[in-house]
């Protein structure tokens, strides 16, 4: 059975050796871990897998491989209170829903510090305090037109994602770039953004050159070398993480995988919902790792298509007011970065994955279509295909 497992983690691409496999053998012969699954799983995940970078490939694996060992459903099992006061927080007429009041951003953010100085406990399914599930503009999971959301527990996720300002500790995790691809199309489509050229050392036959420089020569054959053909053509991807993305993580890896396959000179970054003083490349360590978004914008030639990748979706302060952010009180607001951005690579698009017949419901996908020039596109081939042939011209 062990054996198979292990061929799963090679045909998922987990860099697993033989070596590696024999430490999880030795680990089990001498019981280190209790006859648990998930002891098993931390244990093989340790011994296997070398590479941070490869735990979401291994869990992939690990999960389709062990599906139905154990039971995940007790039927026995009591619905969860919270559950339910989510669910009942839920039900509430249109009438009752058009008499919650819109309270406006800064109002908001004052009537949450006397909140935080009252409140003493947790309160649920309320109207006034910080809570979950209730009308409350404050808290987690309840009915609100205009609310700040503090908190997202997994239980509680799937709201009405009409939070003005989110308060979490967020945790994000890299796109996979190694991921094969289910919509081979979109390599096609990207494939319109080449401009080639042939630039370096003469290190590839010249066969056209070789045969007429031999034929002039009598017979005598006469090598000619050339540079390599090369796509010249200089990317820079944004690349949205987090929040609403997580509905998107596969096409996202998809098109991310792609643009690294196809364009070798790709450089990328990651954001949360709107650009602003600062980006990452490795999620895991986004607060120790930081590049100033004033250095990127310095580092690349103007020349270099820009392309960010992002839903779009958030709450337009994000995008407009000073101290927007969902992490922190940012000085600028994002739609000054959008625009310097935009100025800095004048060959720029933004590729949205969410369905373009949802984009008229979403208050901020109007505002970031409006200052991009209205340059973005669906992530669908047409979409694509569109997208690369503005970045061609």
């Amino acid at each position: 059975m062990l054996i198979d497992f292990f061929f799963t983690l090679r045909d998922a691409k987990v860099p697993v050796s033989i070596k590696e496999f024999l430490t999880l053998l030795e680990a089990l012969q001498k019981q280190v871990i209790a006859p648990s699954l998930d002891e098993f799983y931390y244990l093989a995940r340790l011994t296997l897998v070398k590479d941070e970078a490869h735990f979401d490939k291994f869990d992939r694996a690990f999960g389709a491989f062990f599906k139905g060992i154990e039971t995940v459903f007790d039927a026995k099992a009591d619905i969860p209170l919270d559950w339910l006061i989510k669910r009942l927080g839920r039900e509430l007429t249109p009438e009752q829903k058009a008499e919650l009041q819109k309270l406006g951003y800064d109002k908001l953010m004052s009537r949450l510090q006397e909140l935080l100085k009252e409140q003493k406990e947790r309160h649920e399914g309320g109207n006034k305090w910080i809570g979950t599930g209730g009308t409350s503009p404050f808290g987690n999971g309840g009915t609100n037109p205009q609310g700040i959301r503090i908190g997202k527990e997994e239980k509680m996720r799937g709201g009405n994602r009409s939070a003005v300002k989110v308060w979490d500790q967020r945790t994000y995790r890299d796109y996979d770039g190694e991921r094969e691809l289910g919509i081979r199309n979109i390599k096609v489509a990207l494939r319109r953004l080449r401009r080639f050229a042939r630039q370096g050392a003469p290190d590839e036959l010249a066969l056209d050159e070789t045969i007429r420089s031999t034929a002039n020569n009598a017979g005598w054959l006469d090598i000619k070398m050339q540079p390599e053909r090369r796509n010249r053509i200089k990317v820079l991807m944004l690349l949205d993480v987090g929040g609403t993305m997580d509905d998107h993580i596969e096409r996202a890896e998809e098109l991310f995988s792609a643009a690294k396959a196809e364009f070798k000179h790709m450089e990328f970054y990651y954001f949360h919902n709107c650009v602003y003083d600062h980006l990452w490349k490795n999620n895991r360590r986004r607060h120790a790792e930081r590049f100033p978004t004033w250095d990127v914008l310095r580092t690349y030639p103007p020349d270099t298509r820009l392309i960010f990748v992002g839903d779009a979706t958030m709450s337009p302060y994000e995008i407009l007011a000073p101290g927007g952010s969902v992490e922190y009180a940012n000085d600028e607001a994002g739609a000054e970065w959008l625009a310097r951005f935009c100025h800095a690579f004048p060959k720029f698009a933004w590729l949205n994955p969410e369905p373009e017949h949802l984009w008229q419901y979403r208050q901020s996908i109007t505002v970031i279509r409006q200052i991009m020039g209205n340059r973005m596109f669906p992530v669908t081939i047409d979409g694509l295909e569109r997208a690369m042939r503005l970045l061609s011209k």
